[in-house]
């Protein structure tokens, strides 16, 4: 990891809101404090859950925030073949296998064994699928998982039973997030990823893709959550509203704050300044890879 790459990736379900506003910034500031490329790659992977035009507005607003990414937007949308290929790969490895589960035959075998609303997966097809049609692939876990996240610290997750295996590609026929955003993260050279707290519970089943398919391990730091009224994550299945970009400086010394960054300038591009030294002065990177 001679080069820092990062990135923005949003989910186009609705425009920015300003929980998203602080990831986008984190991972912006932390490209320009290690001087390295940020990067914007629009995960519409789950089709149906994203409008249109979302996208391009998602765009329309980190222009008027100065939040310019260093390359063209990358969409998921166009990238099946990509993560039809990784999926072949897995399965002639033998590390992914064809599930013929329903979501209530998963739910009455898994019982109460939940992970943050998941069910977890009891392995009911690990040894085929005893000549029922294959609805779903899925990722065979193997053990436990453990990482250094550059905010949290280190961080430990058991896969097998805390998730069991997980799924590659839907029964609907969508791609999973969990290996689009691998296989993007590896084509794309993104080194070191930042996001919001909320994706931590991500990372152990993206690092075991990555060790599968011999990928490079980016690091990871995951920023704190802006939290609606009522304590729960700001996000837009809880009614987020957009940002209102009247004063772009406003909002951007609102996310910095968020983040425990002190700024007071009045232009955005003062603002942004300010940030990134004390950016650089409290995030620095470590000497290598996780």
């Amino acid at each position: 990891m001679s080069s820092y790459i990062g990135r923005f990736a949003p989910s186009p379900t609705g425009p920015l809101h300003a929980g998203s506003l602080v990831a986008a910034l984190a991972s912006w500031l932390d490209a320009r404090a290690h001087g390295g490329q940020w990067l914007v790659r629009i995960e519409d992977v789950d089709g149906p859950r994203c409008p249109p035009g979302v996208d391009a507005l998602i765009l329309q607003q980190l222009e008027a925030l100065s939040l310019r990414p260093d390359a063209p937007p990358v969409w998921q949308s166009h990238r099946g073949s990509h993560y039809e290929a990784a999926l072949r790969r897995l399965i002639d490895a033998g590390q992914a296998y064809g599930c013929a589960c329903t979501r209530g035959e998963i739910a009455s075998a898994a019982g109460p064994r939940q992970r943050h609303g998941e069910l977890v997966y009891p392995g009911t097809c690990r040894n085929g699928t005893n000549g029922r049609p294959v609805r779903a692939w899925r990722f065979r876990v193997d053990g436990r998982i453990d990482w250094q996240d550059r905010r949290l610290g280190p961080q430990t997750q058991d896969l097998s039973s805390e998730v069991g295996d997980f799924v590659l590609k839907r029964a609907d026929g969508l791609w999973a997030y969990q290996l689009a955003v691998v296989v993007d993260d590896a084509e794309q050279g993104v080194t070191d990823i930042v996001r919001g707290e909320d994706l931590a519970d991500n990372t152990p089943r993206q690092i075991a893709l990555q060790r599968a398919m011999g990928l490079p391990l980016p690091r990871y730091l995951h920023t704190p959550l802006v939290l609606a009224a009522d304590g729960q994550k700001l996000s837009k299945q809880n009614g987020a509203a957009a940002l209102d970009l009247a004063d772009p400086a406003a909002r951007l010394r609102e996310a910095a704050a968020a983040l425990g960054l002190r700024v007071e300038a009045v232009l955005a591009a003062d603002l942004l300044a300010q940030a990134l030294a004390q950016w650089r002065a409290q995030f620095k990177l470590p000497s290598g890879p996780t």
